[in-house]
């Protein structure tokens, strides 16, 4: 076991982007962890592939290294809002954090969310400015507006009193004078152990252990991760589980773990002050409390803001039903999504009207596209809808979630920017002209507002543009807010496209789909440049003659399609449409693939 005095307890926290895992590779490297010729792959801790893919931390990780006899856990945390729940329940397990801020951006909407919450909790927090070389930084002004950030945030004299060290991750140099270079991160090893206290704990007093992570282990199953506030535990001991609204449950500790760099190691012992990795049980989840079952002593629940974004995932019932996926079934879905809530306190399932459709309500649509896409990778197929605002109602009033949209543009588009978040119902609250030919624009907006406007605003600012969201509480509804003005090319038959096909219709609109794409009845395979449906024939082939003309045989010229991405789906689609998600394929489909019972349903709505 190791003193508590020579522990510290940290969390990297920061806007997506900002460089949160590459100073932590070097924070680890640097420490001496690795052998000289030990190959290390770059961005270590971004294990998931569609976070090594993506550039962003999707879940919280925790790591260790040693350093002047100093045992330091470090957790790097995500940076996207829609991973909030990540950064909430991880605050729980340090006892100080350090605050990554792009020297040229400057803090964004992320990086208010994490400092408040970081601040409520009283850690002690190292501010570091990452990429002072950026040639467009902004040292001093963004130093500036850090602190205007803190007095905002109702920050005390004591908390408003941060240290700053100047950093380049990529390198792994940190420095107390931009002007000064260094060739290593030492400034920031010594401010971590100086000014990070030491966790505070009551070593004789009973077990307490706040579980804020969960793991899995294929030799000893479940992991519950959390740090050890009082009290210590040991291998083969009987430890109390408190959960939800009371209920207890006893627990024999199988095994015991303790992170060295990013891996698991077995201990037999783990004292006060330290995180530990606890298995022995199946049904732990986040919030829960292990504790002495001869004096319980359960920690208050950790709390999680609302989620705001929800869609339908139900069962495929197309026509290539079962055709690419392995895990095709109602139950399969659910037992993934019901393996989801175990691990993720911001994601609900809530069971609907069908027994082959389940509502998933989450904090936005990256956070739900992630979780598609983890699901079609393990080999799952379903029908996603179009991702719909959660509403509330108190005193009778109709509430719905509100955002904050910080957007970073160049001068030029400030006014398609303004015109097309104003038809949104957004209002700005602020502009500031940065003096580098870009602005930047704040709008209050209502979540539903910026459901499908991400790709038309990358569109507009061609895409130099960068927008960034953050909830921002519960508002009267707004009113009704323009869709897709475009309507939909649907198939009218099964079978193969062809380039003949393609060619004849492109001149109406923007085909998804390319030559000898298998479609089907329904399916939907371009956007008509008018508002209204047009049903095709996609499969289409040239007749043949044997006569033969010099002029009659015209060259096919295809344009270059547009590929349906799931985030691009999830924005484009309406109410009445479905997007069909298996291992190898997205496509889009009406909900109703007859015509004439789509014909129907279009009357009565009317």
């Amino acid at each position: 076991m190791f003193d508590p005095k020579k522990i510290r307890n940290i969390a990297i926290i920061a806007h997506v982007d900002h460089g949160k895992t590459t100073l932590v590779d070097h924070l680890i490297r640097q420490a001496g962890t690795f052998r000289e010729n030990q190959q290390v792959e770059e961005r270590l801790m971004d294990s998931m592939d569609l976070e090594k893919e993506r550039g962003i931390t999707i879940a919280a990780k925790n790591a260790s290294y040693m350093y002047k006899e100093h045992k330091i856990n470090i957790v790097d945390t995500p940076g996207h809002s829609d991973f909030g729940g990540e950064v909430e329940r991880i605050l729980n397990m340090v006892d100080g954090a350090i605050l990554l801020v792009d020297a040229s951006e400057g803090p964004l909407p992320q990086t208010r969310f994490v400092l408040k919450k970081a601040l409520e909790q009283n850690l002690k927090v190292i501010v570091c400015i990452n990429k002072i070389d950026r040639p467009d930084s902004r040292i001093q002004e963004v130093h500036n507006e850090i602190f205007d950030l803190f007095i905002d945030l109702d920050a005390t004299e004591e908390q408003c009193d941060f240290k700053t060290i100047y950093a380049i991750a990529r390198e792994g140099m940190a420095t107390l004078d931009p002007a000064v270079k260094t060739t290593s991160l030492e400034v920031l090893y010594d401010a971590i152990i100086d000014l990070v206290p030491p966790p505070k704990i009551e070593v004789n007093a009973p077990l307490q252990i706040m579980v804020s992570n969960i793991s899995y282990n294929d030799y000893v199953g479940r992991l519950a991760i959390g740090r050890v506030r009082a009290g210590k535990i040991k291998v083969n001991d009987e430890v109390l589980v408190v959960q939800d609204a009371g209920k207890t449950s006893k627990l024999k500790v199988s095994a015991l773990f303790q992170y060295h760099v990013n891996n698991q190691i077995q201990v037999q012992e783990i004292g006060a002050g330290d995180i530990a990795i606890v298995a022995g049980m199946e049904n732990f989840t986040i919030g829960d409390t292990l504790t002495d079952p001869l004096d319980p002593r359960p920690l208050k629940r950790i709390a999680v803001e609302e989620p705001t974004v929800g869609m339908i995932f139900s069962v495929n019932n197309g026509a290539f039903a079962g055709q690419d996926g392995k895990n095709v079934t109602s139950r399969k879905i659910l037992e993934r999504l019901e393996k989801e809530l175990l691990h993720n306190v911001a994601i609900r399932v809530e069971k609907t009207d069908a027994t082959d459709a389940f509502k998933v309500v989450g904090r936005g649509e990256l956070q739900l596209a992630v979780l598609i896409e983890q699901m079609r990778r393990e080999g799952y197929e379903l029908l996603v809808s179009k991702p719909q605002v959660i509403f509330k109602t108190v005193d009778g009033k109709k509430l719905e979630p509100m955002e904050i949209a910080v957007i970073d543009i160049e001068d030029s588009f400030v006014g398609a920017v303004t015109e097309k978040l104003g038809i949104r119902k957004g209002i700005m609250s602020n502009m500031v002209q940065k003096g580098s030919g870009r602005t930047r624009l704040e709008f209050r907006i209502p979540s539903r507002g910026l459901i499908g406007y991400r790709s038309e605003f990358l569109t507009d600012t061609r895409g130099t543009g960068l927008l960034n969201t953050q909830f921002d509480g519960w508002d009267d509804y707004k009113g009704d807010i323009f869709s897709r003005s475009t309507g939909a090319m649907i198939s009218d038959r099964k079978g193969m496209a062809t380039a003949y096909a393609i060619w004849n219709l492109q001149e109406r609109g923007t085909m998804f789909v390319t030559h000898q794409t298998e479609v089907y009845e329904g399916m939907i395979v371009g956007e008509n440049a008018k508002e209204n449906d047009m049903e095709v024939n996609i499969t289409r082939e040239k007749k043949l003659t044997n006569v033969r003309a010099s002029g009659s045989d015209e060259a096919i010229r295809i344009v270059p399609v547009r590929p349906m991405t799931l985030e691009k789906g999830m924005e484009w689609i309406r109410d009445n449409e479905l997007i069909e998600v298996t291992p190898h394929f997205i496509r889009l489909r009406c909900r109703e693939l007859d015509p004439h019972k789509r014909g129907r349903s279009v009357k009565e709505s009317e």
